[in-house]
């Protein structure tokens, strides 16, 4: 028998199965059978694949209506001063270089760089005193888990402490069988939170391998190269019939699993490799990745840049099902590209070289991706949230450049939109110099129960610890109260 990959010459989703070496085609144990027949399902090993219904939905409680989560996660720390809390009154070493420009809500100003999300800022809720007291750079654990000791830089079980998109995934699942719940398209895996201690299965989908989208360099250079969409391509002799037929004989193994050594893949497939199949061999999940089904006006209104085509594909992840969808917008795998230390710092620059060419494209990006909710009615129960792990410091020029700003972990500023929330106000305030929270501090944990409430998940949930105690989902905070 050979040992060799017949019929590909490059990697495939299904190679951690070994099934094409000597191993896995002898057949000299009921290990390497039940192997050899688990390799015909392409993909099943990928992190995230075989996630599955809320554990409401197991117990027979349904899961109603389609709310959904998209985060718009700006990898390094976007400047609070130079998006949302701009100080025009403040001199130039303080305010920065960009002006301000008035909003749709009266008295409220924000960067002259964000003129489309000004014109419908009703629509939006803008947060400027969020408190990122326990936040840090890569791994981004602590906003994407609302955990405050989720910061494995510091703390070694950092990474142990789950996303709130696998806590979504768990107790509420997808909103269609057919879809995985929790989809993140990554830069980096450092800036995407995992499901930790809940288990593989509940790990986000990585998709970037499951569209054809234009790939960029680390300094955001488009190089006219497009990703292949692999991930749905059948292997050569596998088409999706034998793919069904393939998980018929599974079904028929019972016996031989008792035998087969524990492993995360082969238990979470017991009891889910059928929906995992449909999502294999389906229509559902590969035609919400392609954006060739997408009108091209609609293609058009959104452009053509990477980030812009991932807000797209977000949209039809909700739309066919997918509940929560993460968007890692950075080009560096370091960092963050929004991490705008300083001119000569390639690739993040300083405000003016830096931030400024990032802040028309997000504009674009996140009015983009509301409107176009907006007019498919899917608005109210799509919650939008745009933020970074923390902000940048008040003072201009670290690190030797001419308006860099350094990590600032005291206080930052998102937006939200969506999700059939109260919005057209902003929550807080920061002090004069942008530096520090005035009053109405919003943490993680609240940022968390927010998203919960939203999503219908029970804010009493709770999940064991590495040591088995029980920790509840919610740590140190509730939703927020002008939000509902």
């Amino acid at each position: 028998m050979t040992t060799g990959n017949r019929g590909h010459g490059h990697r495939h989703a299904f190679e951690h199965f070994n099934a094409m070496r000597r191993e896995g085609l002898m057949l000299q144990s009921r290990r390497n059978l039940l192997k050899a027949s688990m390799a015909g399902i392409a993909g099943l090993t990928l992190p995230g694949l075989l996630q599955y219904r809320a554990e409401a939905s197991a117990r027979g409680t349904p899961i109603a209506g389609n709310k959904a989560v998209i985060l718009l996660w700006m990898a390094g720390g976007p400047s609070q001063i130079d998006t949302w809390d701009p100080k025009p009154d403040s001199p130039y070493e303080n305010r920065g270089p960009f002006g301000t420009i008035q909003t749709a809500l009266p008295g409220v100003s924000i960067c002259e760089h964000l003129p489309k999300q000004a014109a419908m800022l009703d629509k939006f809720t803008i947060i400027r005193s969020v408190d990122p007291t326990h936040s840090n750079h890569e791994p981004n654990k602590v906003f994407q888990t609302g955990n405050l000791e989720a910061a494995p830089r510091i703390n070694p079980r950092g990474d142990s402490y789950p996303a709130i998109g696998s806590v979504v995934a768990k107790h509420r699942g997808a909103n269609h069988p057919a879809m995985p719940p929790y989809v993140a398209f990554q830069t980096s895996r450092s800036h995407i939170a995992h499901a930790g201690v809940l288990g593989k299965e509940y790990d986000p989908f990585i998709a970037n391998q499951a569209a054809k989208l234009p790939i960029y360099s680390n300094v955001g250079v488009d190089t006219g190269r497009m990703s292949s969409a692999e991930l749905f391509r059948m292997p050569n002799g596998l088409d999706e019939g034998r793919v069904r037929s393939r998980r018929s004989l599974l079904e028929r193994f019972d016996d031989v699993r008792e035998a087969v050594e524990s492993n995360a893949e082969v238990d979470a497939m017991d009891d889910y490799g059928r929906q995992a199949v449909e999502l294999l061999a389906g229509r559902r999940a590969r035609d919400a990745f392609d954006l060739d089904r997408e009108p091209e006006q609609v293609r058009d209104r959104f452009g053509k840049h990477l980030w812009l085509q991932q807000a797209l594909l977000a949209r039809r992840l909700v739309q066919a099902g997918s509940s929560f969808v993460t968007l890692d917008l950075s080009y560096h795998t370091a960092s963050g590209t929004w991490d705008t230390h300083g001119d000569n710092i390639p690739p993040y620059g300083g405000i003016k070289n830096g931030l400024g060419p990032l802040l028309p494209l997000f504009d674009h990006l996140i009015t983009t991706l509301v409107g176009d909710l907006d007019r498919l009615g899917m608005l109210d129960d799509v919650l939008v949230i745009a933020m970074g792990e923390f902000g940048r410091t008040p003072m201009i020029g670290t690190q030797g450049s001419t308006d860099g700003r350094n990590h600032w972990p005291h206080l930052m500023s998102m937006c939200l939109a969506g999700g059939g929330l109260r919005h057209g106000q902003v929550i807080g305030a920061s002090m004069p110099d942008g530096g520090h929270i005035k009053d109405r501090p919003v943490t993680p944990g609240d940022l968390a129960a927010t998203i919960y409430r939203h999503m219908g998940v029970p804010l009493d949930a709770h999940y064991e610890e590495m040591d088995g105690r029980p920790r509840p989902i919610v740590d140190k905070g509730g939703p927020i109260g002008e939000l509902f």
